[in-house]
Order: C-alpha cells, then structure tokens, then sequence
C-alpha cells in the first residue's frame, strides 16, 4: 500500500518535470546553432569544437552568475550536439529548423524518464541491475582498478538511490559504456550510500560524478553527459605522443630507434585521419613493451611507404619491425580489426628476437621460472660489450638468433658495463671477453643452473656451431646445466634519475591542484590552502612587526625636520604608501594632443590630477602644486597635469556641469548666474575609465571674515557681501594650501564623486580669445 502511494506521488513529480520540460523546449526550440556559436556555416568540426570549448567554459551555470548562464548553457550544448553530429548538422542546413532534434531529445528524456522501471522498486535498494555488474568497493578499487589503470583507463560513475539527475543521465550512460567496453576500457559505478568512504577517497561529494582513473590518478569529467564528450574525455586521458605520426621523412628514423629503445615497432595503416582509440588504448597497454606508429595513407607524404611494404588500402594493415628495418617480423590485414584480435597480435611480437635485458621485469618474462619438468625454458645469454669492436660478434648471435629463437628456447645479451654485478657472478671475475652462457632459472630468488659455452665468443662460423651442439645436447640431456649460482637483480638501465623523477612528481601535483582550483574542489584543496594562507600569515605579520619597528626608531630623529615642514607649507606633511621615487613632479600639459592618453583612454585604477590655472597664474601655482603633490608621487596609479582655463573654459563649464552640488557651495544661485566663475586654482582628479571626478576648490587659510559681527538688519545682504569680498581678496599663493589633505582623503576614497557620462573632447572647444 505505501509502495503504491509512492509511486503515485512520484509520478505526480514526473508529470510535473515534464511540464516544466515542455515549456522549456517550447522557448528554446527556435533558435540558430551557427549564430549561438558564433561559426560560419563552411566551419569546420575543429573550429566548432574550439568555439564550443571556450562558451561552455565561459557560460557553465557553475562559474557564470548571470541569471540567463543557464538557459545560454543549454543552447550552446544544443547546439554543438547539432553541429557536431554530421546528419543533424545536414538537417538543419536543409530545413532551417531545430524542432525535430529538440523532438527527438524530447521524445528520449520521456520514454527513459517517465518509465517505472527506473524507480527499480526491487530488493537491490534502488540499485539499476545493469550497474551491478559494475560496482566496486573500497578493496577492489585499491586491489584492482588501480594496478590495471596503469594498462587501461577507467571510466567511474559516482551514482546514488533516487537521484533524478543519475536516471536522466543513464541512457547516455549505458550507450557509452557498451562502446567503450569493446574498446577495452574499464568501467566501474559507486553508490556514494554504500561506498561512502571510497566515495570520499575518489573525491567525489555529489551524485552523479563522472571520473577517470589512468595511471592511479583521478581526473573529474565536467562537461554535459553526451556520448561525444565522454568519448573525447576517456581519449584525452591517454598520454600525450603514445603513438607517433609516420610519413616517407621519418620512417627510418622511427624503425632505427630499436635498438635504443630495446622494442619492436608496430605501424597501423589506415585512411582516417586521427589515429583510432582502439590503436591508442592498445599502445597505452604495451607502452612498456612496443613502440607503435601510424601512417595515414590518405596523405601524399606517405605514398612511398605504401609502395615500399605493399600495403593494401582497403583494409587497416599493421605491420610488426623486429631487428630487420626491411622486412616486418609481422603482418595482419581485417576491416574492423577487434581488440582481441590485435592483443594477441601484439603479445606474441612484443620482444625482439634478441633484446638487450636491461631490467630485472624483462628478464622475468624472457626466462621465467621453472614451474613444471614440461615447461622447461632456456636463455641463451651474450655477455658483450657495446664499443664498435664487438660489433661483428653482436651482429653473428643476432643472426642465429633469428633462426633458433622458440618458444623454449630464449637468446639476450647483456652489456658488461651496464650489469656489471651480473656477470661478475657468471664470469667469477675473469676477463671481461664475450662469453655466452645457457641457464635456467629455478626460483624467483635468483638461483639458476647455468654452463658456459666454452672458447668464448667471436661470431665465428666456429664459435656458432659449437653453440649449436651445446644446444642439442641440451635437450637431449638437461643435466649438462652443471653450474649454479645466485643471480643478483639486474640493473634498471631506462630508470630516470631522482631529479627527473621529482619535476614529474612536482608537474604532476601541480596539474592536479590547477584543476582542483579551476573546478571548485575546495574540500581537498583545503589543507594545501590552510597551509599556504598559514605561511603568508606568518610573512605579512614579520613584515609588519619589522616595518613598524624601524619606523619608531625613525620617529624621533624626524620630529624637528617634519615641524619644520609643517611652518614652512602652511599644512601637514602628508606622506604616501610609497615613497617618491623622483625629486621632482613630472606635470604636463592637458592639450587636445595628450587628452586621449591621459584621460579618456587612461588605464583602470589610475587617475590623473589636473590643476587649473592661467598665464598670468602658471608659474605661481604649478610651484605650489608641485610641493603639496610631491609625496604623492611614489604612487603608480597617479598622474599629474594643469589645464590652462584661458584656452579650455568652455571644457571647464561643460565637466562642471555634472558636479553642481559642489559648486553651489557657498555660492548663491543669483550669484552663480550673474559673474564669471574663477577657476584658477581649481584641482579635478578625473578618473577616465569608471567616468568620475573628485573637485578641490581653492580655501582662504588667513583670517576668518565669518568670525567679524554682522551689523544689524544686514542679514543676507552682509553674507554676500563677505562672500564676494572673500572671493576677491584671495592670494594666488595660498589657493592651494589645503591641497595636501585634500590628496590624503583622496588616496583613502573619502572624497565625493561626480560621474560624467562622456568626457567632452579638447579638441571640439573654442578657443578664448
């Protein structure tokens, strides 16, 4: 009974979001995909592509406040899914309209959302049986997962009962996973209510998460749940430069390189462009055993290698290379090539006929251990050296190699100088000649049964044929093997140096806290950043506690020089956050040259302070201006400029306009309107990329005219006068005087500010004459 109500409540929720649905596909259904993106309709995939990188970026709900971010978000991943998909994209061009993919998406959220079987009222807790399969748990994800993620990616859902995004999502889902499956990638789902700990271990802290695991790293997929996307995010797992690029230019060079690289070479042929996932999945799992390489023969710069090997182009040809550069060890030609069938092609061509041991893992599988008295396995060995002179006996074990090489039978060669503790136990510290030796190994502890071939080793037609009746001795009669010994671990000659391991470590870490930041993950991050913010904590606070001691040890020998300064300027001797970097005030001239530099076009955050004058009051006041201002020019964000009122009145009046309040200050309105304003004096601070002013108008600092009694009945008429007369008795000299506390509430952004909507231009006002 509580069973049914609750399916009925729920559906009433589902007809609910249907609704809703229908009204947003009915306001979105109209719309252009080329004008959303921003594309012509000739651009190409990775133009598209590009384009849509950069808006999802910039419009993801997540990161952009704006109230239509999510509704924008929405059209651009329409419209990629249009344009990216090459039917739909047809469609569009021949119809003109949209309708019939936003139909189509409808049609598909309806039939998976509105099913019943997605409530999955069963006795798995609300777990989709389809995922079963795929859980893990804490053990098999440290067990299993990691150690194979370092041969194959894996793709994790982060899912949970009754999660109504998970059941949105999951059609998407299930679509993908059978691909990527085939492909051989790994694919496993945690229930954050029953996997709370591995959840918390992944980092996951919401349902649903999408994650890869390579390498033992975990990497967060944050884009819209389509098929393309989660295609495109298990490729870019991969590492970089897995298979190489291969053309008529570099082929020698990359079948050259086996010796170096002590691995055989694969090259796929095919005619697509960009090398298949498949070939890069299967390059990433034998990385360690086989350098791969692709050749596009659509290209011209590959005809001569098509020609060479004889490729045929209507099927995919893969191509083994072994010591011979020549000739392929291997061939396999299929359309559709499985993943099945190129394992086992690549597992029986992953060494070379005779490779050099350079680690004690290859040595593992080249001569394992002895198990059962059917499954004998023999190494022949070559203890040789690398120089010039050991060419010719290098080259006669390779040869013979060629024609001897089984599956019981193993040939290797060592250099002496790279596994020196090697065959100081086998050589029991003779001379340092070529020597071979026979051996099977009997236990993972090193000890093996060994004989050397006796006469030492020069390639010679003798020394081959003595090798070969050792050979047939041998599996006549296992027991000639008359020698034993303790193998010690052989060298790792590829192992990179602590300090190249480190830099990796370190880009790695890097890389991971870069993402952690750009994606939010503030809940692993949080330790690092505690850390961090401790640390400048601790620097800003020993900073400050040193600033301010040595500046009260300066304080009382500069008492006496900062009274002084005080006399002599009439005001305070105000200082900056910096100190002035120049002795002197660098002023220029606010013309219709410089008025687009220094004004319009000025940079945000700095501001230029112009003073007013005249001719006749220039050289008075720019001195004047110059020692009030001179503390201030330490500061980067501050410029300095006079404007000549005699040429510019007209700019004055026009800026002015906007800072009325000001200006009306002690000035009545009759008197406003019957003289001429003086500007002289006059100080703007013009902010020109946020389009304000802050006004200093010149103060009378000597006797108070207020302070004398007004006659009787004189009223208004004894204010005005004073006014007028206070206006005309003022001393160009001390205009400025408070000029040095007006800067000082400037820099704390005390002052008050008129905005301008447009700044007028220099050049457009007439001049006075």
């Amino acid at each position: 009974m509580i069973m049914m109500r609750l399916t009925a409540v729920l559906s009433s929720v589902m007809m609910v979001c249907m609704l809703l649905m229908d009204a947003t596909v009915d306001s979105t259904a109209e719309f252009d995909p080329y004008k959303v993106l921003g594309v012509t309709r000739s651009a190409s995939q990775a133009e598209i592509k590009k384009v849509y990188k950069r808006l999802a970026k910039e419009w993801h709900p997540d990161k952009n406040k704006n109230p239509d971010a999510e509704d924008t978000f929405i059209k651009i991943t329409k419209s990629y899914e249009i344009l990216s998909n090459e039917e739909k994209r047809a469609s569009y061009d021949r119809y003109g309209s949209t309708n019939n993919a936003y139909s189509y998406g409808h049609r598909h959220f309806h039939d998976h959302f509105y099913d019943e079987s997605y409530f999955h009222f069963n006795n798995n807790g609300g777990r989709d049986s389809a995922d079963s399969k795929y859980t893990i748990n804490f053990n098999q994800y440290v067990n299993e997962v990691v150690p194979e993620s370092f041969k194959r990616p894996y793709l994790i859902k982060i899912t949970s009962d009754w999660c109504l995004s998970c059941i949105h999502i999951e059609p998407v889902w299930k679509e993908t996973v059978q691909e990527l499956e085939s492909l051989g990638i790994g694919i496993g789902v945690v229930d954050i209510g029953y996997e709370r700990h591995l959840a918390n271990h992944l980092g996951a802290h919401q349902t649903p998460s999408i994650l890869g695991v390579i390498n033992g790293k975990v990497t967060f997929f944050h884009y819209a749940v389509m098929k393309t996307h989660l295609m495109q995010f298990v490729e870019d797992l991969l590492p970089q430069r897995l298979v190489e690029k291969v053309t008529d230019k570099n082929n020698q060079e990359f079948l050259n390189s086996w010796h170096e690289l002590n691995k055989p070479h694969v090259l796929l042929f095919d005619q697509v462009p960009s090398v298949p996932l498949l070939f890069k999945l299967t390059a990433f799992a034998y990385k360690d055993y086989v350098r791969f390489g692709y050749v596009d023969q659509g290209l011209s710069e590959t005809a001569e290698l098509l020609r060479r090997f004889n490729i045929n182009t209507y099927a995919p040809t893969m191509l083994v290379f072994k010591e011979d550069m020549e000739k392929p060890a291997d061939i396999i030609q299929a359309k559709g090539m499985k993943k099945q069938i190129i394992d086992e092609f690549i597992s029986n061509n992953k060494f070379l006929l005779a490779p050099r041991l350079v680690n004690q893992k290859l040595f593992d599988e080249l001569c394992p251990v002895k198990q059962f008295h059917r499954r004998r396995k023999y190494c022949v060995i070559l203890l040789t050296g690398e120089e010039e002179t050991f060419a010719t006996g290098n080259e006669a074990f390779l040869s013979l190699a060629s024609v001897d090489a089984n599956d019981v039978l193993r040939f290797a060669y060592v250099y002496q100088r790279h596994q020196q503790p090697l065959c100081d136990v086998l050589l029991k510290n003779k001379d340092s000649a070529p020597q071979v030796f026979i051996l099977e190994r009997r236990n993972s502890a090193g000890k093996v049964l060994y004989k050397p071939v006796v006469g030492g080793w020069n390639g010679s037609e003798d020394d081959k044929h003595k090798l070969l009746e050792e050979l047939v001795r041998l599996q006549k009669d296992p027991s000639i093997l008359n020698y034993d010994a303790i193998l010690p671990e052989l060298n790792n000659e590829f192992a990179s140096t602590f300090i190249i391991r480190w830099i990796y470590a370190a880009c790695d870490y890097l890389s991971e806290m870069i993402d952690d930041l750009l994606h939010n993950n503030w809940r692993d991050m949080m330790p690092l950043l505690s850390l961090i913010f401790s640390a400048l904590f601790i620097l800003f606070g020993t900073v400050v506690i040193q600033a301010f001691s040595d500046s009260s040890e300066e304080k009382h020998p500069k008492s006496k020089a900062k009274d002084a300064s005080k006399t002599e300027n009439g005001s305070p001797n105000t200082s900056s956050s910096r100190p002035p970097k120049k002795s002197f005030v660098e002023v220029t001239e606010l013309t219709d040259i410089t008025y687009t530099s220094n004004l319009v076009k000025l940079r945000p955050g700095h501001m230029n302070v112009v003073l007013v004058l005249t001719d006749a009051t220039k050289n008075i006041l720019l001195s004047k201006f110059a020692k009030e201002v001179y503390s201030f020019t330490g500061s980067l964000t501050l410029h300095f400029s006079f404007l000549n009122v005699d040429k510019h009145s007209e700019w004055m009046v026009a800026v002015l306009e906007y800072a009325q309040d000001a200006m009306q200050i002690d000035t009545d309105e009759d008197d406003l309107s019957s003289r001429k304003i003086d500007y002289t004096g006059y100080v703007l601070a013009l902010n020109g990329h946020k389009k304000y002013l802050c006004l200093f108008k010149p103060v009378y600092t000597g006797e108070d005219v207020d302070s004398k009694p007004e006659e009787e009945g004189g009223g208004s008429r004894s204010r005005k006068g004073m006014t007028r007369s206070r206006s005309t008795t003022l001393q160009i000299h001390h205009k400025l005087d408070r000029l040095g506390l007006w800067m000082e509430r400037l820099m704390e952004g005390t002052q008050p500010r008129y905005y301008v909507p447009a700044w007028p231009g220099l050049d457009k006002i007439t001049v006075n004459k």
